[in-house]
């Protein structure tokens, strides 16, 4: 199931299942009970919302190998923490703060948590992920080398886009991610290729820190980035997912 969280033409904010096309709107929410009100709309005439409403941002640096440039591969998920307040819708507009010199795009495959998570192995870790979505964590490059934390390099406003859509059946294990700029293609790679799978992830940040559900994870990103400029449209795509799209500013 494609799931999307949307304003509809009332002005109402309420998630829906994405048939091609075609919003059909639910009840109950996400992660209870929810089933199909019978009220249809078109994509075209709704706006697209972050699809879900996390209590916690996690994220993951260094986890393609041709991230890593000459640095040695971590022995456990590098985690770090962005606001929620650094989410930005699909189609928005990545806004770089005036004295920032160095903001680079990062596509990456992004797990939506389903279910309370506290201490689990990574052979449950399937049964607490309930989809993927696409995100682009937007990245201060001198910030995030000078600061003492990544809390302005990582989580300013907008640098936190997220969405079109949460996939639930979405096969990560056999996925793969490109992001482009203004058309051109600057980042691809394969799921397969993570230094830390979706699993084990989930199961090392839940040693440390409860997850609820909705709460998001970001898997880390491959290749080299570049800086982004005012005007540019950058767009990270998953097949099978969809594609996030947003301009600079």
């Amino acid at each position: 199931m494609k799931y999307v969280r949307y304003r509809d033409s009332r002005g109402e904010i309420t998630y829906g299942v994405l048939e091609e096309d075609t919003v059909c709107e639910i009840s109950g929410g996400l992660f209870g009970a929810r089933e199909e009100t019978g009220r249809k709309d078109d994509l075209g005439s709704v706006e697209l919302l972050c699809p879900c409403e996390p209590s916690k941002i996690l994220a993951i640096g260094w986890n393609y190998r041709s991230h890593l440039s000459d640095r040695p591969a971590p022995e456990n998920p590098e985690i770090f923490v962005v606001p929620v307040s650094a989410l930005l819708e699909p189609e928005g507009t990545i806004r770089i703060p005036d004295d920032a010199e160095n903001v680079h795009f990062e596509g990456e495959l992004v797990m939506v948590v389903g279910k309370k998570t506290r201490e689990i192995q990574p052979s449950e870790a399937e049964e607490h992920i309930f989809g993927f979505t696409c995100g682009n964590d937007i990245s201060e490059r001198n910030w995030q080398k000078n600061d003492l934390q990544w809390w302005r390099a990582k989580g300013c406003d907008t640098f936190a886009p997220l969405g079109p859509a949460i996939v639930t059946d979405f096969n990560w294990k056999e996925g793969q991610i490109r992001t482009r700029v203004n058309g051109e293609t600057v980042q691809s790679g394969r799921f397969a290729e993570l230094l830390f799978d979706p699993p084990a992830i989930l199961s090392y940040a839940s040693r440390y820190v409860t997850l609820y559900p909705g709460d998001v994870i970001f898997t880390g990103t491959p290749g080299v980035t570049r800086p982004l400029q005012p005007g540019d449209s950058v767009e990270v795509e998953i097949p099978g997912i969809g594609v996030l799209r947003n301009r600079v500013a």
